[in-house]
């Protein structure tokens, strides 16, 4: 999904040099839809290179010289691509707490509350940083605030399930 994202944001924005683009992913809070580190985004961008789908333009300033990018024809159809292939696909929820749920009887109970508890604390901490990002950044596209105030609507249930399991531990 990582070259979904560097395509698109070299749509959004033509001519920007790699780290900009990380940037960006991080400004605008992409780890939301997929995990990703500075290496697996540089290991991205250079197969996107390799693959002809994006071009690099260097270019130098008084101080020094950057590595810009733009998106190639092949890159647009490539693009195009992408956007379907994710686009079109639903699935399951795959949450790695709900496969060690499947073995919670062979587990300790008091294991499992601070399991719990965990969970608990980490989804509150997702929801306090998407409030966050909500209220403070006007940046944020329409369509992206509307997924981020849906994951954040999850994560409201979540908790009410965690609490609810709590109690009925």
């Amino acid at each position: 999904m990582i070259p979904l994202l560097i395509l698109g944001l070299l749509k959004q924005n033509p001519g920007s040099y790699g780290y900009e683009l990380l940037a960006l992913m991080e400004e605008r809070h992409y780890k939301y839809i997929v995990s990703f580190t500075k290496g697996s985004f540089y290991y991205n961008l250079q197969k996107l290179e390799e693959k002809n789908f994006i071009k690099r333009i260097d270019q130098s300033d008084n101080t020094r010289e950057t590595h810009n990018y733009i998106i190639t024809e092949l890159g647009n159809k490539e693009f195009e691509k992408l956007v379907y292939k994710y686009g079109s696909k639903t699935e399951y929820v795959n949450l790695s707490f709900y496969s060690a749920m499947l073995f919670t009887d062979e587990y300790g109970s008091d294991d499992l509350k601070k399991l719990i508890e965990i969970q608990i604390e980490e989804t509150n901490k997702k929801i306090f940083l998407l409030e966050k990002s909500l209220e403070e950044d006007n940046t944020i596209p329409t369509y992206f605030r509307k997924m981020m105030e849906n994951s954040r609507s999850h994560h409201l249930v979540n908790v009410r399930w965690f609490e609810e399991l709590l109690e009925s531990l």
